[in-house]
């Protein structure tokens, strides 16, 4: 028999070359030969004839060809074992595999079986894989059958899809090999399962040693560590005779496993978590088992549908209804039963229609620290949740959060709820292990090859009927083949002709993505680039994968902001052309306001008729408040109070109240307030300030009603009269502060969640000494009145000077002596510093004025002028919380919240970095879905002030917290 030597090939490096030819083909020939098995070495020329012979019977028996996997190096499974090859071959079909010194069976037991060895596979009909194939590698007119991830219209395989209908390939995908049910027939799940759980519990280990926490898991090893399943078992064993033991850290308290789904990925994990001590309890007995649950041994709960899936308008659950309609339920997962998890091993399957089992925001409830007093050396979790295993590997899918799988050589990653990203540090304070490896049976390639064979094998025949010379509809297979035909003839079959449309879905929802920064980019939309948009501008200039629009009246206050490339801006009116502004928000993502606060409702309305959420910096008015059920129905976000006050005084309370409540504890007591002010330095003029945003609003603010509630009692402020209710302070009193009431502070009870316990509740505004004479002074004289009049109407009359305003606001004509003017004037005002405030103000003089139809707006034009902060100026931002708790025994203490910041000569003032970096990081959490609540909001909530708060800190901007006992 002539002795053909192979000629190695290391994965194809030199495929192309020249054909393999292997022993057992020579075997072969040896066989058919006359000579018989036993006779001696053919000569060169019987051995060529040999060779014709089976290259003429491989294209005419049926041949089926195994690919070499080139996905990643730790791919070493095949779609057949030998043992599968040999039942083939002895069934008359050839088998061509491909050469590779990398997959888990070596080369040699497929040829043993009787594959022929060849680089090239074009005289197969049907080609086999596990994983996709190279675009580039695609042979056309084949039938390939591989799991190719295109049946959600996955992004990352489209091209590939593409270049199979362009070259008629017939794509046959093991994932749609089902029965009449939709059960998966052919998968490696048990595999992924096993795979899964033997990581995360290596990972366990690694994470709870990090935290503090010797444990017996540190021991475990990665599933490709063990030869077979056998090895880990033993290992799992070891492990579970030390928790047996009671060898676990008291302060872990006791370990819950939670397994989603029943199917084959959680059973193969369940069935190793079997062999540590353990004991299933169902999702009701959760709470109590993590309350009061046993060391020495681990919990489970298998949590299947009917556990956590609830019908939106009520009712049992129902199977049928939620295969047909999933977008009618949603999910209490994140409520009722991850809470209670220690680790969470998932292996749903989920689409797109599907409630997910965790979101973004509901990641933050999950993965806030919880405040625990512990022993010196002895650490506590900072959450119950510490590790996650997404076998389910879908970014994006049912675990929100998890937008990345990781992989075999990096299989960890830590999550971080607060900022939304994720770290390889182990040392990490906080936040979730993820473990959510997209080819875990990988790391246990023998046993999955064999089992997926096994599974495979019994349709082989039939897939073996669907060589592309062969029509799709007089193809003589079994349903669950055909129906597993993806491709046919350059078209996509009928059972999979959604996949276009679900690719122009997903082309639409990126509407209009940018011209500069590719496809994948969000959009947001700024409207206004008032005093406070430079750090909004500058925070989003640094932002991957976002561009920024920036629309406004003034072409050079837009390009003012274009400080990177992904910064444009566009010349717009909003009160003038409504179209063009509804047009740019149908055409971005995220919509942020910094108009005028008037403006918002406006645009909340074009919003929510185009679907887009919305941030404003502003207090939310009763016109807005009116959106809010159409907000919900439309699920749009509209987020208000994002700036400063309001913005960082309710999240710096909000922080405050539940921590207060989580300690028993009752709020008696709020007394809140807040100011922009000139750096003490910078405090020289009669007004006492300068302005760092809008003055018309900072006069507009002072006509305000306001009302407040004192020791039980609602006070009730006049139109106009809140610098006459002026409030002590107490606190900073080197800043010389005083503090009058703002708008209305009785609502905030309700919004804040306090309850009727809560005797005083104040929010006001603090100014500096000096600044309410002065005020009061220009009021008197009607200078703070909104009413258009003739004397300040530009199209009236030649220019007029401020004396000739004054004398026209008193009655008076414009040729009044100086004096005169002044002495009438002195009569209106209370006392001699307000008038005098108002002569050094320039109100007596004879320079001309911008008129602007009304006192106050001509008034705000001019004092922005000669009250405007300087180059080298700098501003004041004062934020003060006095909060009074009772606690339970009766005792009580004092909480005071302060926040000072001061302006950058060189950068931004301090109003613009506390209001604009705010308002930016807020939409940014809204833009990135970890903000997802519908309607009009506040930033209010736990998983919104708790992240917000946290990124402040990288901008220099945090509070000092002072606890006293009373």
């Amino acid at each position: 028999m002539a002795q053909l030597r192979q000629r190695r090939d290391n994965d194809g490096s030199r495929g192309g070359r020249r054909t393999t030819e292997t022993r057992s083909a020579g075997a072969e020939a040896a066989a058919v030969s006359p000579r018989g098995p036993r006779a001696a070495p053919p000569t060169r020329n019987a051995a060529a004839t040999t060779w014709r012979r089976l290259a003429h019977s491989l294209r005419n028996q049926p041949t089926l060809a195994i690919r070499r996997e080139t996905v990643n190096a730790w791919e070493r499974r095949a779609p057949l074992a030998p043992v599968h090859v040999k039942r083939l071959v002895k069934s008359g079909i050839n088998v061509i595999i491909q050469p590779s010194n990398r997959r888990a069976f070596p080369i040699q037991d497929y040829i043993s079986a009787g594959a022929v060895v060849k680089e090239d596979l074009s005289e197969a009909q049907i080609i086999m894989s596990v994983k996709s194939v190279p675009i580039d590698q695609l042979i056309p007119e084949k039938t390939y059958c591989f799991f190719s991830h295109t049946i959600k219209a996955q992004q990352d395989n489209m091209e590939m899809l593409d270049t199979i209908l362009q070259k008629n390939i017939r794509l046959i995908d093991y994932e749609k090999i089902v029965d009449s049910r939709g059960k998966r027939l052919v998968m490696f799940g048990k595999w992924a399962g096993n795979a899964g759980f033997i990581d995360i519990l290596h990972g366990l280990g690694l994470r709870l040693l990090a935290l503090g926490h010797n444990t017996p898991f540190l021991h475990m090893g990665l599933a490709h560590n063990y030869n077979d399943s056998h090895m880990a078992i033993n290992a799992l064993r070891d492990i579970g005779y030390e928790i047996a033991l009671d060898r676990m850290p008291r302060s872990l308290g006791p370990l819950i496993f939670v397994f989603t789904g029943s199917g084959n990925v959680s059973q193969g994990a369940q069935e190793l978590f079997e062999h540590l001590p353990h004991e299933y309890v169902d999702v009701a007995t959760l709470p109590k088992v993590a309350k009061k649950g046993q060391l020495n041994k681990v919990y489970g709960c298998v949590v299947t549908r009917k556990d956590h899936f609830v019908p939106k308008h009520g009712g049992p659950f129902d199977h049928a209804e939620f295969s047909e309609h999933p977008e009618r339920f949603t999910s209490k997962f994140a409520t009722a039963i991850a809470p209670y998890a220690s680790v969470i091993i998932n292996g749903v399957y989920w689409d797109s229609h599907s409630p997910r089992l965790i979101t973004i925001p509901d990641a933050k409830n999950l993965l806030t620290p919880v405040q625990k007093y512990e022993t010196p050396g002895c650490p506590t979790l900072p959450h119950r949740l510490v590790a996650l295993c997404d076998i389910s590997a879908d970014p994006g899918g049912s675990i929100e959060f998890m937008r990345e799988c990781t992989t075999i050589d990096k299989p960890f990653t830590i999550y971080d709820a607060d900022f939304n990203t994720s770290t390889d540090s182990f040392g990490s304070p906080s936040g979730c292990l993820v473990c959510s490896i997209d080819n875990m049976p990988a790391q246990m390639p023998i046993e999955a090859t064999e089992q997926f064979g096994n599974l495979l094998y019994p349709y082989v025949k039939d897939i073996m009927k669907c060589a592309t010379n062969k029509a799709f509809d007089s193809l003589q297979c079994r349903d669950e083949v055909k129906n597993a035909i993806i491709t046919d003839s350059g078209s996509l079959t009928p059972n999979y002709t959604y996949i276009e449309q679900l690719r122009k879905d997903q082309a639409m929802s990126s509407h209009h993505k940018s011209r500069v920064m590719g496809t994948n980019d969000k959009k947001v939309l700024l409207l206004g680039a008032g005093m406070v948009s430079g750090p909004f501008a500058d925070f989003y200039s640094k932002q991957k994968d976002v561009v920024l629009t920036v629309a406004t009246e003034s072409q050079m206050d837009g390009q003012r902001l274009m400080t990177a490339p992904n910064i444009s801006s566009v010349v717009v009116d909003v009160a003038r052309e409504p179209h063009r502004i509804e047009k740019l928000i149908g055409e971005h993502d995220l919509v942020v306001s910094l108009l005028p606060f008037n403006f918002h409702p406006q645009i909340a309305r074009m919003c929510i008729a185009n679907h887009r959420d919305m941030v404003t910096s502003s207090y939310v008015s009763p016109e807005l408040e009116a959106l809010d059920k159409a907000a919900k129905e439309a699920n749009v976000t509209i987020m208000n109070e994002a700036g400063l006050d309001p913005g960082i005084d309710h999240m710096l309370a909000m922080e405050c109240f539940d921590e207060i409540k989580n300690h028993g504890g009752r709020v008696t007591s709020f007394v809140s307030f807040c100011g922009g002010l000139p750096a003490p330095e910078w405090s020289d003029n009669p007004l006492r300030y300068k302005f760092s945003w809008s003055p018309k609003g900072v006069l507009t603010a002072l006509m305000n009603p306001a009302r407040y509630l004192m020791n039980g009692k609602v006070k009730e402020v006049p139109s106009g009269g809140v610098v006459d209710n002026l409030y002590p302070i107490d606190f900073m009193p080197g800043l010389n502060l005083i503090g009058f009431p703002n708008r209305d502070s009785t609502k905030y009870a309700d919004i804040y969640g306090l309850g009727p316990e809560c005797g005083t509740l104040l929010r006001g505004t603090l100014r500096y000494q000096g600044f309410v004479e002065t005020v009061k002074a220009l009021h008197s004289v009607g200078l703070l009145s909104s009413e258009p009049t003739d004397a300040f109407t530009s199209t009236i009359g030649p220019d007029h000077t401020w004396k000739e305003l004054m004398a026209s606001l008193l009655n008076k004509k414009f040729d009044i002596f100086p004096d005169s003017l002044r002495n009438i004037a002195a009569e209106k005002v209370e006392n001699k510093v307000g008038m005098k405030s108002l002569v050094e103000l320039g109100l007596f003089s004879d320079v001309v004025v911008d008129r602007h139809n009304t006192p106050i707006d001509t008034l705000a034009h001019y004092l922005s002028k000669i009250l405007a902060f300087k180059p080298n100026e700098s501003d004041l931002v004062v934020l003060n919380h006095d909060i009074t708790a009772q606690l339970p025994g009766g005792k009580s203490e004092k909480h005071r919240i302060s926040l000072v910041q001061y302006g950058h000569t060189e950068g931004f003032s301090a109003m613009a970095r506390t209001v604009g970096y705010t308002t930016a990081i807020v939409s940014h959490m809204v833009l990135m879905n970890e903000i997802q609540k519908a309607g009009i909001q506040r930033p209010i909530l736990k998983q919104v002030y708790r992240p917000a708060l946290q990124r402040l800190k990288d901008f220099g901007i945090s509070a000092t917290h002072t606890v006293t006992p009373i």
